[in-house]
């Protein structure tokens, strides 16, 4: 978890004192950073009373294919591209606009599988 707040210096470069200190509802939550696997998930309560579903594991995608616009379920084999780290490739860690190896193709990931609970994705047509 980390707090990110005000900077300590002005556009000048004084120093601020800051007038009051860190507050719950500033502070972030844990990455859920989603992994390939048997699939878990962990509810999280949010502010206002709400839930969210973070997706710790899948080995499933729900992946659209945009010639037929067709929807299928189909198994992920690996992580082949990650724009957001390219450290998460090795690890396997899927984040919205990875670039996963599917069963029927490589496929880009729409959403945010941490945060909704779900992984899909848009089936990428191959130049070959």
């Amino acid at each position: 978890m980390r707090w990110q707040g005000k900077s300590t210096r002005k556009y000048t470069g004084g120093r601020i004192i800051r007038a009051r200190g860190k507050r719950k509802f500033e502070v972030g939550g844990e990455t859920a950073n989603t992994h390939l696997g048997e699939t878990i998930r962990k509810t999280v309560k949010t502010l206002g009373g709400e839930n969210k579903v973070r997706l710790l594991r899948d080995s499933t995608a729900i992946v659209i294919d945009p010639a037929t616009k067709e929807a299928k379920k189909v198994k992920i084999e690996t992580v082949t591209g990650n724009p957001a780290n390219i450290h998460y490739v090795r690890r396997n860690i899927v984040t919205k606009g990875s670039i996963i190896k599917t069963e029927i193709g490589a496929a880009r990931v729409t959403n945010r599988p941490g945060q909704e609970g779900s992984i899909n994705a848009v089936l990428i047509p191959s130049t070959a």
